[in-house]
Parts: structure tokens; C-alpha cells; sequence
């Protein structure tokens, strides 16, 4: 018996050999012919496939496949012709200049907020009140005393939720107010909150909460939509007061982790009608894993909001399931725009080269632009593509500081102290066409230098990366930067 199988082994081997080639030349037809990836992405994945015949098979099965360009997110029929009428309003208010009251900055860049309301319900609110918190602990002080007063509801979205420290505090928060009979509902995404199961909910859904995650796993750690994320971050309380930014829910984003030190990070709290578009992009998330618990556009949810601020804002958010990359494209859009200056913060920075070649005109056209990078990596082939990208624009004249304070997780650009972007999406491929993301765009003075000044803080505790000091590095790092940017269109 031992005789025979030590014969057929070779066989049986030629032929699950066969079966892997099968495999992949008909994933890579259906990359070439079926996906409409770009190009870099796609080589990228014929490589992967083609060096490891079975592995890359399984790596595609969990990390390549596309979400078809359909609307996972859906609005009844009235809410929907309602939504577009407001859009088509204000698109038609730009056109003709009708805007009422436009400030200075808004009258400025009315083309870019057309281009933003343009397939998204990005509409634009002129009427918020907005404070920046950098510091995890005082944002989750604020958060905390918020939801404490919340009277109706409170609608609570992240990425990462860890049932830590912080964790445990929001939730105990969470569970008095369903003692007050006040509505919670928490929305986390399965992968990013892996150690996080809905189990774990006991004794919040015995006090009538409501909990779900985003994509969950058929299995523990076996997820087939593991490359698409919802990597949002939005709580809104009462309709009255909004949260985005780029903090997610752990006791490391309080710098309690000794490898990152302290964690610094940029969130909005905002009052204004700005919260009723995160209320709306909380509702379709939510309506699109809940069966059970389908929200519907209550009055108390979109109520009428009182708020003595004048910050113009648009809510934009972006998804695999898009038609346009919403959120790059109003990247693209402020460095197109900018005639001055460019500040950007971001820990990761693998943009396509449209992207890149934007800040490289920018630059070469005489804008002062600056780019600030952490000095450590969360995950090694990521920050040795971003180390490298970022290098490659020394030589038309763009500044670059890494960050040496801990660990650097903005995700901001401002242009010419006129309009500044807070959120969830990195300049990368992954946030750009894979994940799901929302940021707040702002056309207001006072908050592009408040942003701008944070920048300008945070380079009293950065080094400046120079041409000179980048030519130094070590042929280690040299193999390091290549492999990484050889793999960089699907990290």
C-alpha cells in the first residue's frame, strides 16, 4: 500500500498542479477581462498569482475580490427623490449663482463643492459649529459627556471597537442611557474589531440595545469580503451633535501602547446641520447589515438644529460599491486648486500617480507643500512604500517631516487657509477604492488654520527629511522600499 502511494504521488502532485494552473489562468482572465481594476493593480495580482500558484488562489479569494458596482446602500423611493432634490438645488444655486449669504471660501471653491455633490449626497450645510480634538483622552472626555446628556438616541459607528479600558468606559456610558430608555445602536466592523464578537453584547441588548457588525465572518478569521472594510468612524447623538475623525475605540489611541507611544489624531466634533449627513451615512450603513432593526428617516433623527456656528461643510463618503472615488477626488481637487500652500498628514501614503503627480505640479508650480509621515510602522510594507513615495517628491521642492512623538494617524490636508479635510481616508490605494471611508469637508478660514496650525505644532517634534539624509539609507532599506512598492497597489 505504502508502495503505491509513494507511485502515485508524483501523479496525484502533476495534477493538483494542473488544477492550480487552471485556477489561475482563470482568475487572471477575469482580472484582465471582467475586473475594471487599474493596471498596476492588476499586475500586481497576475505576480502574486503566478509566483504562488495555490497561495495566491486562497490570497485572491480573501484579498482580491471586487464588490460589484452595486448599491449596497439603499434609500426608500421618497427619502431618495428628496435627497436629490436638495442636491439638484444646490447644484443648480451654483450654476447660477444663487447661493444664499456665500462666504468668501465657499464663493471660491463653489466648483469643487459641485464636483462633490456630483453621485453622492454630499450636500453642503453652512451652519456648523466645529472643535478639533488631536488628544484621545479629551476627545473620549467629550464623547463621554455627550452621550451621558443624550435625550432620543445615540448611533455609535467604528472601525475598531476593543471592549479595553476606553472600551468598557463608553460602554457602561452606553448602558445607562438604555436604563433611561434612550435608543443606542452600535455598528463595528467585524474584521477591524476581530477580537470583538456580538456575543459579547449580553447584557447590552438585554437593556434593549442594538448591535451589528459590518460584513461579518462566515467563520472566525474566514471572511471572503476581508479586503473591503468599513473603516468609518461617525457617532451621532440626538441629531443635535456629530463625531468624525480618525480615533478609533482602544486604550492604545489613549497612548497606553508602549510600540506606538502616543497616538495622535485628528476628530471632529461638530453641532449644525453638517450631523444630519452623518446621521444619514450611519442610517444606510447600518440599514445594509440589519434585517431585524431597519432605521427609517424619523423626525427625531433629522431634527430641526440650532447652531450659532458658520463652518460650510460637506459630508463625503466613498466605497468599492461607488461609481466615483468621491473622497480622492476632493483630495485631487484642493491640491488642483491650491495656489500657496499644501499640508498633508497621513501614515500611509501610497497614492496612485495621479495623485502623486498632482503634488508634483503643485510643487513644481512654486506651491509650498508639506507632507508629514510617522517615524514608525503599524504594518512594514506600508510604511516602507510610503517612506519611499514621499521621497520621491524631495526633488521638486516638497517638504517632508516624520513625526518622532509616537505614532501619527492624521488623515488631513489643508490648502491655502481656505479649505481643510478631516477623516477616516488615507492617501492610499486601500482607502481610495477598497474601504469604505467618510471625511468632513470644510470651506471656513478659522478651521483650515486650525488644522494648518496643528501641522505646524507637530513639526516641533518631527525631523525633516532631506534628499541628503534619504540618500544615506542602507541597501536593506533600498530592497526593503522596492518589494514594498512592487505589492503597494494591493497593500
Amino acid at each position: 500500500m505504502i508502495d503505491y502511494v509513494t507511485q502515485k504521488f508524483p501523479q496525484i502532485f502533476s495534477t493538483l498542479l494542473f488544477i492550480a494552473f487552471i485556477f489561475n489562468i482563470f482568475l487572471a482572465f477575469i482580472l484582465i477581462f471582467l475586473e475594471h481594476r487599474a493596471a498596476s493593480s492588476t499586475w500586481a495580482w497576475l505576480l502574486v498569482l503566478f509566483f504562488l500558484p495555490i497561495a495566491g488562489f486562497i490570497l485572491y479569494l480573501l484579498f482580491g475580490r471586487q464588490i460589484q458596482r452595486q448599491k449596497l446602500f439603499r434609500l426608500d423611493e421618497e427619502d431618495k427623490v428628496a435627497l436629490e432634490t436638495i442636491i439638484n438645488e444646490q447644484i443648480t444655486a451654483l450654476d447660477r449663482n444663487l447661493l444664499h449669504e456665500p462666504t468668501a471660501e465657499i464663493e471660491q471653491h463653489k466648483d469643487m463643492i459641485r464636483m462633490m455633490l456630483i453621485n453622492q449626497p454630499a450636500f453642503l450645510t453652512t451652519d456648523n459649529k466645529v472643535d478639533v480634538f488631536t488628544d484621545g483622552r479629551k476627545k473620549f472626555d467629550r464623547l463621554i459627556k455627550d452621550i451621558l446628556e443624550a435625550k432620543h438616541h445615540v448611533h455609535f459607528q467604528y472601525y475598531i471597537f476593543k471592549k479595553d479600558g476606553i472600551g468598557l468606559e463608553i460602554i457602561d456610558a452606553l448602558e445607562q442611557k438604555l436604563k433611561e430608555g434612550i435608543e443606542v445602536k452600535i455598528l463595528y466592523d467585524d474584521m477591524g474589531s476581530r477580537t470583538l464578537t456580538l456575543s459579547k453584547f449580553k447584557q447590552f441588548k438585554k437593556l434593549g440595545g442594538q448591535v451589528e457588525a459590518f460584513f461579518p465572518s462566515i467563520l472566525p478569521l474566514i471572511n471572503f469580503r476581508l479586503n473591503n472594510r468599513n473603516h468609518r468612524k461617525i457617532v451621532v447623538i440626538d441629531g443635535h451633535i456629530g463625531y468624525v475623525g480618525g480615533f478609533n475605540v482602544g486604550d492604545e489611541y489613549l497612548g497606553f501602547n508602549k510600540r506606538f507611544g502616543y497616538w495622535r489624531d485628528p476628530h471632529l466634533r461638530i453641532e449644525g446641520d453638517a450631523v444630519n449627513a452623518l446621521q444619514l451615512r450611519f442610517m444606510l450603513d447600518w440599514n445594509s447589515q440589519s434585517n431585524r432593526n431597519y432605521m427609517t428617516n424619523k423626525p427625531e433623527y433629522f431634527p430641526d438644529v440650532k447652531s450659532n456656528g458658520s463652518v460650510g461643510i460637506q459630508i463625503a463618503s466613498s466605497g468599492p460599491d461607488d461609481k466615483w472615488q468621491q473622497i480622492k477626488y476632493g483630495y485631487l481637487k484642493m491640491i488642483a486648486d491650491a495656489k500657496k500652500s499644501i499640508y498633508i498628514q497621513t501614515p500611509y501614503f501610497i497614492p496612485d500617480e495621479s495623485f502623486l503627480d498632482s503634488l508634483k505640479v503643485a510643487a513644481l508650480s512654486g506651491v509650498n507643500v508639506n507632507i508629514m509621515i510617522p517615524n514608525k510602522p503599524d504594518h512594514p510594507f506600508v510604511y516602507w512604500a510610503t517612506y519611499s513615495n514621499v521621497a520621491e517628491l524631495l526633488n521638486t521642492g516638497a517638504k517632508v517631516f516624520i513625526y518622532e512623538n509616537g505614532f501619527l494617524h492624521a488623515k488631513t490636508i489643508v490648502i491655502d487657509d481656505e479649505v481643510a479635510s478631516v477623516g477616516t481616508a488615507n492617501m492610499d490605494v486601500r482607502s481610495f477604492d477598497l474601504n469604505f471611508e467618510v471625511n468632513a469637508f470644510m470651506y471656513n478660514h478659522e478651521m483650515a488654520v486650525k488644522v494648518r496650525k496643528t501641522f505646524e505644532e507637530d513639526v516641533k517634534v518631527s525631523s525633516e527629511l532631506t534628499e541628503e539624509i534619504y540618500s544615506q539609507r542602507t541597501t536593506w532599506i533600498k530592497f526593503k522600499e522596492g518589494f514594498a512598492r512592487l505589492i503597494s497597489p494591493i497593500l
